[in-house]
């Protein structure tokens, strides 16, 4: 689902771009601070009207304006073109619209146009929360399984419920049976839809990490479900509610789901270098972009910032070799052009563009020859 014209004014320091963007390869290069993670921002927040960067959208808005918009033309799985625009003000208004018609929810504009993003707050899926691993399987259902986002909203808006009858002091314990009743079922379709897509990811995760050199042991992904695995969800709400009373919240449960990347038994980020750890990160990000592109009949959009940094020619290639692999759209930033241009397959299509003080210029193929000089000179 490609962009193809992206157009930005006063996105942090961007004052104004219009550029058109390639299907295949987009290098955005320059000196650090001139822009080029913000280009990556306003193309995730055309997806999800939000930045991957920070949820204060005051703080995107360029200092000398009043407000942010971000627009493109997209091309759907079903080829169709659509044009999407996001708008926020500083004073809070918002306002998301496709094809010149307003759209009310986040969820809408993601069904639009999946992005994935592989930057340094990936590392959390190693050594984050589980929140953030979660995401991972939450984000495939929500694409695949058009049941999940309803049964998921049902199940925190319960959880929630839950948790209010438990803070209340002297409270009859039979008030949670309602509760428990909706619960139980959300629950368990929440897991086994989890379940699933664990599954699916491990099988590709697997098969990616295999072709990695250089990594510690043999790998596993294991993925547990929030609560006792020899106990049905409504048995284990039934012998724990008195410690849930006495904690004044419901200690497990599905959202207290998650996965762990193994080697043997130890836990992977324990024992990877830097390096190692960005390479099995991305692996996890293109196994959930993998199983995507399988059953949803499409690719998403992938957002890779700052592909050399801990990553030598090598690994680099590697990622890039499963990024092409994947035949979607996908936009690089670096200091350097030529550290990603010589690691991506020479047959692919390519448009590399320089960005210098929040302004953005297409090099074009007979000027690429100078991008080792331009990059290093900030000229």
């Amino acid at each position: 689902m490609p962009l193809h014209r992206l157009t930005i004014t006063d996105f942090r320091n961007l004052k104004y771009v219009d550029i058109e963007l390639g299907n295949r390869l987009n290098v955005f290069f320059g000196e650090n601070g001139s822009g080029k993670t913000s280009i990556l921002e306003s193309i995730h927040t055309l997806s999800l009207a939000r930045s991957f960067r920070s949820r204060k959208f005051k703080s995107i808005i360029n200092n000398s304006a009043s407000s942010f918009t971000v627009f493109s033309r997209i091309v759907t799985a079903a080829n169709e073109e659509l044009a999407v625009g996001v708008r926020r003000e500083r004073n809070g208004d918002g306002l998301i619209r496709v094809n010149q018609r307003a759209v009310n929810s986040a969820s809408q504009l993601a069904e639009l146009m999946p992005v994935r993003v592989i930057n340094s707050d990936s590392f959390s899926l190693l050594d984050g929360g589980p929140g953030e691993r979660r995401s991972l399987l939450d984000w495939l259902m929500f694409h695949v399984e058009h049941d999940f986002h309803s049964v998921w909203k049902q199940y925190e808006k319960c959880l929630k419920q839950r948790n209010s009858v438990l803070r209340h002091d002297k409270i009859d314990p039979l008030l949670l049976d309602p509760w428990d009743a909706e619960l139980i079922p959300l629950g368990v379709k929440l897991d086994s839809y989890r379940a699933r897509a664990f599954e699916m990811i491990k099988d590709e995760f697997l098969l990616l990490v295999g072709e990695l050199e250089g990594l510690p042991g043999d790998f596993d992904l294991r993925f547990h479900r929030g609560w006792e695995k020899d106990l049905d969800l409504g048995e284990y709400l039934a012998a724990n509610r008195d410690r849930d009373f006495a904690l004044g919240y419901t200690r497990q449960g599905p959202h207290r789901a998650d996965i762990r990347v193994m080697v043997g038994q130890s836990v992977a980020v324990d024992l990877l270098s830097r390096g190692q750890q960005k390479s099995v990160v991305s692996a996890l990000i293109l196994a959930q972009g993998r199983v995507f592109s399988r059953y949803a009949g499409s690719s998403c959009v992938y957002l890779v910032d700052d592909l050399p940094a801990e990553l030598d020619l090598a690994h680099r290639k590697q990622l890039c070799h499963w990024l092409s692999e994947l035949c979607t759209q996908v936009c690089i930033t670096g200091v350097e052009a030529e550290k990603i241009l010589e690691a991506w397959p020479e047959e692919d299509d390519r448009k590399v563009f320089h960005v210098k003080h929040g302004t953005v210029e297409e090099v074009l193929q007979d000027q690429q020859f100078y991008i080792g000089s331009v990059s290093k000179d900030g000229e």
